[in-house]
């Protein structure tokens, strides 16, 4: 599998498990499979759901800076790669 980076992580809510990642290059869309890699995390898994101000999107794009529900704890910081065949 290719890893191309699209993002990194610029916030994480605990209480929800939800990253708010900003995406910098290229896009993002539900059913993507991610990895999240930073100092401490190092976990791949597939997007589930992607929100931007608590409305639900298909695809997130360059600049934009949205939700996403985490399987794992993500740290400000970490740099989001997505996965293709």
């Amino acid at each position: 599998m290719e890893e191309k980076l699209i993002g990194k992580v610029t916030h994480y809510f605990t209480n929800i498990g939800v990253a708010v990642v900003e995406i910098t290059k290229g896009d993002l869309s539900v059913g993507d499979k991610i990895h999240i890699k930073g100092a401490t995390s190092d976990f791949e898994q597939k997007v589930e759901s992607i929100q931007v101000e608590h409305e639900s999107i298909k695809k997130a794009k360059k600049g934009q800076a949205v939700g996403i529900k985490v399987d794992q704890q993500a740290r400000d910081g970490d740099e989001v790669y997505k996965m293709t065949e």
